[in-house]
């Protein structure tokens, strides 16, 4: 069964539909993949189609390809779950469902390659996952539904689960593509700064500085003055004593984290 696949180079346009992003293409071994095994495809590129992560994709700088887990459901009716073994609420998406879309997405896979399980009891997604996500051949995202996945599935294809945090949501798809979106942003010339990766916020471990722009004063509140000073050298330090000084307040685990690496 044919994925949905995605590489183009058309000109960006508002009246571009997000689907048009995503056309059947030739895959490029030297540029980043996404393949989405998910119960929703229409849902992608969703967010993902718009601003720079939406440019990138049309000028092919990285692919996104979805995985329709109907199309490998049973039956007639292609059901792709059943009630939990041993009893209990909901459903369960099924082993022989999951297990078949996963091979077809990762037979496109090469290099490093790891598949993630949008899972609330998974590790928590961060700016050193995205990073080495980035520095991948590719990613595969499963997107669960109902009470969850088969845990066969899981073990037999090494998956690791992932969290954005403590909360349960109703799907994976969102939680993917705010993944997709951290991670694809890191990927060479995405975005057009490379310098605004390294001082953004989580880049070193601190949370990044207040930012100011024009007008000088704004409701009777003005631009600090070091910042108007023209010396960069103060402006380096001011920026690093907010940034420390943020970071201890607002999120004192990273300030001790920050510390321990001093």
């Amino acid at each position: 069964m044919k994925p949905t696949r995605s590489h183009g180079r058309q000109s960006a346009r508002p009246s571009l539909k997000p689907r048009a992003l995503m056309q059947d293409a030739p895959d490029y071994a030297d540029v980043w993949q996404a393949r989405i095994v998910t119960l929703f495809p229409d849902l992608f590129p969703g967010v993902l189609g718009a601003s720079l992560t939406g440019k990138a994709l049309q000028d092919g700088r990285w692919q996104l390809h979805t995985h329709d887990l109907r199309e490998f459901g049973i039956g007639k009716h292609r059901n792709v779950d059943d009630t939990p073994a041993g009893g209990g609420a909901g459903m369960v998406m099924r082993a022989d469902v999951v297990g078949p879309a996963l091979a077809e997405a990762q037979s496109h896979a090469h290099g490093r390659w790891p598949i993630l399980y949008m899972s609330p009891r998974g590790q928590r997604f961060d700016q050193a996952m995205a990073r080495d996500l980035a520095d991948c051949a590719g990613v595969t995202m499963l997107c669960g539904r109902f009470e969850g996945v088969d845990e066969r599935v899981i073990e037999q294809f090494g998956i690791t689960e992932v969290s954005l945090g403590d909360f349960v949501m109703t799907g994976g798809e969102l939680a993917a593509q705010a993944m997709l979106d951290a991670t694809v942003r890191l990927l060479p010339g995405v975005l057009g700064n490379a310098e605004s990766i390294e001082e953004e916020s989580h880049a070193s471990g601190l949370l990044e500085h207040p930012q100011y722009t024009r007008p000088a004063e704004w409701e009777g509140c003005e631009i600090p003055p070091v910042l108007m000073s023209g010396n960069h050298g103060e402006i380096a330090k001011w920026r690093q004593a907010q940034a420390e000084e943020l970071t201890r307040t607002r999120r004192p685990d990273m300030w001790a984290k920050h510390q321990d690496k001093g």
